[in-house]
Order: C-alpha cells, then structure tokens, then sequence
C-alpha cells in the first residue's frame, strides 16, 4: 500500500501507507527539536549500480588509494586516552595510525612505522612515555620528535630537526577522537556538516562506552555498512520487531555529501501488519527487550497507544537513572525512536536520550571480500557523578553469532544475527548477479545511492 504526498516544492513523491514521521510528531506534547522537524526529502536518481565496486580488487585498491586516506574517521573514545602516554592504534586496509595524549594533554596521531627500518611502533592501545622501536630503539617523544637512538655516530646523515614522525590531523566531537591522514583536508567541522549542531541537545560527550563488540564478517565492507542505512529489509529480515516498528514509515535524509540519517519510529505498528492491538505493541517490545518476567503481561489503558504507553514507561525508566526529568522536555521520539545519522565513510551514531548505538564497518585488513563490524553502547550518567569506566572490546570471529557477546544475548543479539545471516549470502550472490548491477529503491535505499556518489568522488577524482 502507498500514497501520494506533494512536497513544499510542488514535486509529487510515493511513500509507504499509514502516517509520516512528521505527522506522528504533530502529535509530541512537548516542543519538537528543530534537528527532528528537518525533513529533506532527497531524489538521487535511479541508476543501478555496478557489483564491481563489491567484488573487485581495483576498486578497493582505488579506496585504499584516494578514499580511506582523505577522509575523517573514528578513532576511539576521548576517555581511551585520557592520560598522558596513553595511545591507540587505528589500522584500516594497508594504514596504521597511532593516536596518543602527549605531556601537555594534546592529542597527536602519527603514522605507525619506525623511520629507520619501517618496523610498526605500536599496536592496540596502551601507555608509554615515549615511542621506542622494538627492532633496533630508534626513540621518538610524545609530541613525535627524535630522540635518539643506539649508536647514533653511525647515522651522521640524520637531520634530527627534520627526523619526526610524519603526523596526521586528529581532531574531536561528541567524545570521539578522530584522525585523517590528508593534512590538507578541510577541518572535521567542516566535513561534519549539519551534524554537530543537530547533536548539540543529545550531547554524546557525556556518555560512557557501554558494551562494546566487533565481528568479522564474510563480505565487503559496503555490503554490510548498507544493512543498517536503511529500514526496508526489517519486512522480510526481522518480522518479530513488525508490531512495534514503523519500517516503511521511516523518514531517510541526506545533506551535503557526507552526512544521511534514517529515522525508524518505535511504539507504532507497521504498515504490512493489520489488526494488531497496543497490548500487543507494547508486550512485544518489553519481551524484546528482556524486560518481561516469564508469562507476564502488561495492559495498555483503554483509548492510550501503544507509542504513548511506551514513551512514559521510557520517561520513567530513564529520568531514575539519569536522575532527570525527561518527561518535562523530551519527546517520544528522542526515548524511543531510532535515529540514526552517519558521516561518510563508516561512522554511524544513534541520536536521541536513550542508550545510543554506534556502528562502524571496516575491511579486514586489505582483504576487500570481508569486514569488521562494530556495535559500541553508549550510555548516559546523572550528571555530577563520576563518569563510569569505558568496558573493553569483545572480538567475535567469523562463525560466532553476535547473541554470544556478553550483553547482546537478548532481543537485540537476535536481530543482528539476523542481519549477519544476510551478508555472507548477499557477497556469494552478487558475483552470480548476471545483470552485474545492483538495484536500489528510490527513497528507502537513498541513503545507500547517496553513500556511493559520494565514494566516486574520491575513487574517480
């Protein structure tokens, strides 16, 4: 089922049947954030596109080559490197980059060789006072400069003045540390767009690293980063969350070539389901959520919806734990709802006062026919308390489900296993895909059409 919606600007566009998004927003009792209310109803075209950028070694070559090297990325959490000497490595494909917290309390990314014999400084995270090679002891200081080394007589054509490490931009947002390697790259600001200003209420700085966890994956990259920039998939992937999510109500907004968001309404009944009550909206959701002892039943009050019954069971919940009325200036989206924003390449961070989900996907290593994901929790504290302590990583292989990491055994662990069943499929699919070219809807998969323009203007420039 679909309707016709005309536009501000005259255009006549489809979308699925059942309210907007914005609509469902009319709807708020207390003010909507203007960052909520944008809505940019984008229209990219609808070329196909070529399966070669998924299977092909010369187009991951061409990334690693003019993309992965221009771009801002994550690195890790500020309060990973809190401390003086504190580091941490940040490999994608053939680069490494040492980040670390110098003397003064600045930060400082370096690219991660030994400027003797090339042998790697660092790896993973950790503390040192200075950056000492294990090969032969050539010795750098925090701020990168050289210190020395064994037998120096014999290397009177070293300019110590001119023998630092070669540095990259590190900069930071929201309690990320981030690097890029082009020194002449327009500032993270700048390449940030709209973003830090539609944050400004969230305040992703005033969290903690929650939960933690990174799966290999059998697929490229890309394959697994388009899984979650878009909401179509839920009808036929994950059919048990249908009750409780507006997948085809979902709004999809693209700015600039580096920003895109999706946001997916909770509490509401999809448009492909019929006849379902808010008792069972609501039951579904708190059994997702482990939040129902066995058996037990929640009843919606007679004329309240399920979005309604939800959002003040969430005021409550969290207001306790934040020690903050929410109830008194938050709305039911910004305590249920899925808003998920990405920043060209890989960074994908969830909006709103709930616990924020972060993604990232990376190649494995130079291997462009599989990847890393990341699921990072980050969650909130009452305000003047100690901050509490960021967990460590777990690392899943590739045959290990992602319900077996600590803390995802619940509802949520299922719905990315769900995903991660898809994946693997959909590489060995594409290379028998006879037409060659993947094809994309035009406003669900939007976000995915504007990603790759935005690759081919690194990759083709």
């Amino acid at each position: 089922m679909s309707r016709s919606i005309e536009l501000e600007d005259g255009r006549v566009v489809t979308r699925s049947d059942g309210d907007t998004y914005q609509e469902m927003l009319d709807r708020e009792t207390n003010p909507v954030p203007a960052p909520l209310r944008e809505s940019t109803d984008t229209f990219l075209g609808s070329d196909n596109l070529s399966v070669d950028r998924y299977l092909s070694r010369e187009f991951h070559e061409l990334e690693v080559e003019k993309m992965w090297n221009r771009t801002w990325q994550a690195v890790c959490r500020e309060t990973e490197i809190g401390n003086p000497g504190d580091y941490f490595v940040h490999d994608i494909t053939t680069y490494s980059i040492v980040v670390t917290r110098t003397e003064s309390g600045a930060l400082k990314g370096y690219h991660n060789a030994c400027l003797h014999r090339g042998r790697q400084l660092r790896k993973d995270c950790g503390n040192a006072r200075e950056f000492k090679c294990p090969y032969h002891g050539f010795r750098w200081s925090l701020e990168g400069d050289f210190k020395g080394a064994p037998c120096e007589w014999d290397f009177p054509h070293i300019n110590k003045s001119e023998f630092s490490l070669p540095q990259v931009q590190v900069d930071t947002w929201g309690g990320w540390v981030f690097m890029n390697m082009d020194l002449e790259a327009e500032s993270l600001q700048s390449y940030m767009g709209i973003l830090p200003q539609h944050f400004t209420r969230w305040k992703p700085e005033n969290t903690f690293k929650a939960l933690h966890v990174e799966k290999v994956i059998e697929c490229n990259w890309k394959v697994a980063w388009e899984a979650f920039i878009e909401s179509f998939h839920t009808v036929q992937t994950h059919p048990q969350i249908m009750p409780y999510l507006g997948d085809s109500n979902s709004q999809y907004d693209c700015w600039g070539d580096n920003v895109s968001r999706t946001i997916s309404p909770m509490g509401v009944v999809s448009p492909h389901l019929e006849n379902v009550e808010p008792g069972q909206t609501v039951n579904d959701w708190l059994q997702h959520a482990n939040l129902l002892a066995g058996g037990e039943k929640m009843e919606v009050p007679e004329g309240m919806t399920a979005r309604e019954w939800l959002a003040d069971y969430y005021f409550s919940a969290f207001s306790e734990q934040y020690k903050t009325d929410l109830a008194s200036f938050c709305t039911h989206s910004e305590i249920m709802d899925s808003i998920l924003y990405s920043l060209f390449p890989n960074f994908a961070p969830w909006a709103g006062f709930h616990p924020n989900l972060t993604y990232r996907m990376k190649p494995y290593g130079d291997n462009h026919e599989m990847c890393t994901m990341e699921i990072i929790v980050l969650m909130r504290y009452p305000e003047g308390e100690d901050r509490p302590v960021d967990c460590p990583v777990q690392r899943l292989d590739k045959d290990q489900l992602f319900s077996e990491a600590e803390g995802l055994e619940g509802g949520l662990g299922r719905v990315f296993d769900q995903d991660f069943s898809n994946l693997k499929m959909v590489q060995r699919g594409l290379k028998n895909l006879k037409s060659g070219e993947v094809v994309l809807g035009n406003y669900q998969e939007i976000r995915i059409r504007h990603f790759h323009q935005t690759l081919d203007k690194y990759v083709y420039a």
